[in-house]
């Protein structure tokens, strides 16, 4: 399968051959599992102090029965205060929770080798479908060809209005002015300084993105990224396939030597 690439200034520049990852079949579960189990890597272990809640003298009438009120324990005191009030158990104002979340908790969701490169795979070859780049959202009107193949040039690139002029040059720059429009979040999530979300724009994928990573800092939305790093986690952001990528010509002849048990099956079946 051959694709057209382009030059930084969106002209064509010729055709390229595709690699073998991107005949993948489009596997929406297994991408949606393995952007589950390695989103889980990031979490965090929390817990609760032992005693929280329970840092209280609080008693239970003795005998709990036959005193005319419920068994619930009631601080004690000299008078004033909280005192009588129903304290450190479960069921009352500031006693401790009933089932809190322990640091011990397993939340790390562990991913079988093959089925996370195959939901890669998946992921990188869905990049040439123009119908599941559009389902997700992006405004990708009067762009002929997907992938979208850049010249090696732009990874030389470490200005933010370089990378601007080849964004509006490859019909890109409408897909940033989507995120434009989004308006503040309001209730919980403003009050704890929230309210503002950045979506998720164009993916540049390059054999070394260290120079275009600097030129993109100042685009909303906008990320680069090296093939070795490249993830599930980039290419379907929120396990919603799939992402409006461009890579560079070094990327993918770098993606063609990915190797796979499903592609080594494809190869002998051609």
């Amino acid at each position: 399968m051959k694709t057209s690439t382009y030059t930084t200034t969106g002209t064509k520049e010729g055709e390229i051959e595709l690699p073998l990852i991107f005949s993948t079949p489009f596997r929406r579960e297994l991408i949606h599992k393995a952007f589950t189990n390695l989103n889980s890597h990031k979490f965090q272990p929390q817990g609760r102090h032992p005693t929280a809640g329970q840092d209280v003298v609080a008693d239970s009438n003795d005998p709990p029965t036959g005193q005319g009120v419920s068994r619930v324990a009631r601080m004690s005191g000299g008078g004033g205060g909280r005192q009588g009030q129903g304290g450190e158990v479960a069921s009352t104002r500031g006693g401790r929770q009933a089932h809190p979340p322990i640091v011990e908790k397993v939340i790390y969701k562990k991913l079988n080798k093959k089925e996370n490169k195959l939901a890669l795979c998946s992921a990188i070859a869905a990049t040439a479908s123009k119908d599941i780049i559009e389902s997700r959202g992006h405004k990708i009107d009067g762009i002929e060809s997907f992938p979208i193949i850049v010249s090696d040039d732009i990874e030389s690139v470490s200005k933010t209005s370089e990378i601007s002029k080849i964004l509006e040059s490859l019909k890109l720059s409408q897909d940033l002015k989507r995120l434009e429009s989004r308006k503040p979040r309001t209730g919980k999530s403003s009050l704890r300084g929230r309210s503002k979300k950045v979506g998720k724009s164009v993916l540049f994928v390059t054999k070394d993105a260290s120079n275009i990573s600097k030129a993109i800092g100042a685009l909303p939305g906008v990320e680069a990224k090296n093939v070795k790093d490249l993830s599930v986690l980039d290419l379907a952001p929120g396990s919603d396939p799939i992402r409006l990528t461009v890579y560079s010509k070094s990327a993918i002849e770098e993606i063609g030597k990915i190797k796979s048990t499903h592609l080594e099956v494809m190869v002998k079946t051609q």
